[in-house]
């Protein structure tokens, strides 16, 4: 039976690639998703082997999403395929529970290697990645633990992207009195009482990109 795998990415062009070249190595795509939310409801519903997630998505992080992944669907491996090879995205993709971590611009035989090694239980990294980890671990880089909810995340996330309170509430399903009480919380824990704060630390916080 073939791999069954996910595929996650905001832009179209990337997915239809990946579908291609996944299928043509004998594997199975049950679903194609264009943000973190929709990746964790197809998730849900196909229970695919793997996930393969961007790390930069809009309406949930592929950060977030694999945490929210591994609750719905706990089979489910993920895979992140991205552009960000710096130390922070890499060790929080790996206390998010990535099984995986291809950078784009390396070969496609790269993340089928990945996909494979999931599959199986086991953990792959691409190259200059696997050195950034031992660099962390020999200079005991520890990750703070993060002072925001999965939820407070989500909220922060949609408020960087530009959504008005409203417009969180609407994208969330919850009242817009609920919205402002995650906004004020965020503002509250992170000690940040701007938008225009807010916004660099979902930046740097790989929520949103630049």
């Amino acid at each position: 039976m073939p791999i069954q795998v996910l595929l996650a990415d905001d832009h179209q062009i990337v997915r239809q690639s990946l579908r291609l070249l996944l299928e043509r190595e004998g594997l199975k795509v049950v679903g194609e998703a264009a943000d973190g939310q929709d990746a964790v409801t197809i998730a849900e519903s196909t229970h695919p082997d793997v996930a393969v997630l961007d790390v930069t998505m809009p309406v949930l992080n592929g950060l977030d999403a694999a945490r929210e992944i591994q609750k719905v669907s706990p089979r489910t491996k993920t895979v992140f395929l991205t552009v960000h090879d710096e130390d922070p995205y890499l060790l929080d993709a790996l206390r998010a529970g990535a099984k995986g971590y291809v950078v784009k611009t390396h070969a496609a035989e790269n993340l089928i290697q990945a996909i494979r090694e999931a599959a199986r239980g086991g953990v792959y990294l691409s190259p200059e990645v696997s050195r950034a980890v031992v660099q962390a671990y020999q200079n005991k880089t520890e990750l703070s633990p993060d002072p925001l909810s999965p939820r407070e995340r989500q909220v922060l996330q949609l408020i960087a992207e530009g959504k008005t309170t409203k417009e969180v509430a609407s994208v969330l399903n919850i009242s817009v009195k609920t919205a402002e009480t995650h906004r004020t919380h965020i503002m509250e824990k992170l000690d940040i009482h701007e938008t225009a704060s807010l916004v660099r630390y979902a930046i740097r916080n790989g929520m949103i990109q630049a």
